[in-house]
């Protein structure tokens, strides 16, 4: 096999890899892009996009059950159907791509089916061909479900994330092992829809990465729409028969449902493209990239591969810090201080920077700051489906926020004024002097910072 010439090759064409070699094309370089799954990766496809179409279902049905009491009497049936017909709209027919490699095409890049791997510097390997990157190879990767060494597991017919996404109908029972964001949204989701829901999660509460009271909020919730949730404990091996599915917990106790859907996270696998060539350990869990998302000499890393945060905001963020680098062009080092975050269920819940317990861990001088939603005026307006809180962490010696988190109704929107704040290192006394529209969700951020000050 010959070398063929190119400018950058970029294996993985995810958001973040999309974007990369979309902006190198359109600079006018000779870019080749490489992915064996779709182009556009997990978020158009079973992530971000057709899960919160699906919350967005879900939200109208709660919504509706809330009516009465508070404008008139209601009866809702829920019905899947235009719910998955609209997914598979989205997915462009049935999840086909074609649309996205045209799109790429259109800007000047080449794309390649296939698995890339970096075979030695500068080359990269795909199916029968070999490209010599003369100015960049970036890996973009992504990460694929992590599924757990449990007993039985791998001989079931469970379901990931991408069968969630693609089901045409509702399980009557689902187990959902793992309450990370993609497991709490999607049991509340089928929850709402009529399946019986079951959570398992092995750590001792909700949304583990997230705060404790994010956790026990959402726990709250999720007993009051009769989703049974067990943490604490682990799955210890699992069945399937005929009649479904069998979980077998830590403790002895069996969980039979219909369906299974393992939420227990999603791993990165550096060494399949051949990371270990520009000197990535070979069982890395993610590349290391400095702040100009270098890995070596000609070799840039963007997205979940990184280790920097499993989100197409990070990856698009790093897109362009990379893209610049590669182009010679002046950029802002990558700064992850601000990094949002937002799971999606009800209520939503936003988080930005540093936990209170990170923050301590971390030495600082600790001020913390809260309020609940339903205290706030418009979170007494809003009524029924209220639920949720502010909290603010502050270095109180440099008197900034380094963190917060906003759960509630909007938590995700009222969370953009709280990033800004981390993000500039905004002082508390200038957050203070602010004016907050009345009545407002945000508002409430001004009663947290009333109490951080107390």
């Amino acid at each position: 096999m010959s070398d063929q010439q190119v400018d950058v090759v970029v294996i993985g064409m995810g958001p973040g890899g999309e974007d990369v070699a979309g902006r190198l094309a359109e600079a006018g370089l000779s870019v080749v892009g490489i992915d064996s799954g779709l182009v556009g990766g997990e978020c158009p496809y079973w992530g971000c996009i057709p899960s919160k179409m699906m919350i967005r279902a879900a939200n109208l049905l709660a919504e509706a059950r809330r009516i009465p009491g508070v404008a008139g009497a209601s009866a809702v049936t829920p019905d899947w159907g235009p719910l998955a017909t609209r997914i598979r709209d989205e997915a462009t027919a049935d999840w086909d791509d074609a649309a996205a490699v045209q799109r790429f095409e259109g800007k000047g890049g080449r794309f390649v089916r296939g698995r890339g791997r970096i075979v030695a510097p500068g080359r990269v390997e795909v199916g029968d061909e070999v490209f010599a990157a003369g100015l960049a190879i970036v890996l973009a990767s992504g990460t694929t479900p992590s599924v757990p060494p449990i007993d039985g597991l791998a001989d079931t017919p469970h379901w990931t994330n991408h069968e969630a996404i693609e089901a045409t109908e509702v399980p009557a029972r689902l187990v959902v092992l793992g309450a990370g964001a993609v497991g709490a949204e999607l049991a509340q989701v089928f929850a709402r829809f009529g399946s019986d829901v079951t959570v398992v999660e092995a750590a001792d509460r909700l949304l583990p990465a997230e705060e404790p009271e994010a956790g026990d909020l959402l726990a709250e919730a999720f007993a009051a729409e009769g989703i049974i949730t067990v943490t604490g404990v682990g799955a210890e091996r699992v069945s399937h028969d005929d009649d479904g599915f069998v979980v077998t917990l830590a403790d002895g106790t069996e969980v039979r449902a219909d369906r299974l859907l393992v939420a227990t996270g999603r791993r990165a696998d550096p060494s399949a493209v051949g990371a270990e060539v520009v000197g990535v350990a070979a069982d890395s869990r993610s590349v290391p990239v400095d702040e100009h998302l270098r890995v070596a000499d000609g070799v840039w890393a963007v997205g979940d591969i990184t280790g920097k945060g499993p989100f197409t905001h990070v990856a698009m963020y790093q897109s362009a810090i990379a893209v610049a680098d590669i182009l010679g062009e002046p950029h802002a080092p990558a700064d992850y201080k601000a990094l949002p975050r937002v799971t999606f269920t009800d209520p939503e819940i936003g988080s930005v920077g540093r936990s209170e317990a990170d923050a301590r861990d971390a030495g600082l001088t600790v001020a913390v700051g809260s309020t609940p939603v339903p205290s706030t005026a418009r979170g007494w307006i809003h009524g029924p489906g209220n639920d949720g809180f502010i909290k603010l962490v502050a270095d109180a010696d440099r008197g900034v926020l380094v963190g917060a988190t906003s759960a509630g109704p909007v938590g995700g929107e009222v969370l953009g004024l709280l990033v800004l704040a981390v993000h500039a290192e905004v002082p508390l006394a200038t957050l203070r002097t602010m004016i907050y529209a009345y009545p407002t969700f945000h508002r409430g951020v001004e009663d947290a910072l009333r109490d951080l000050e107390a």
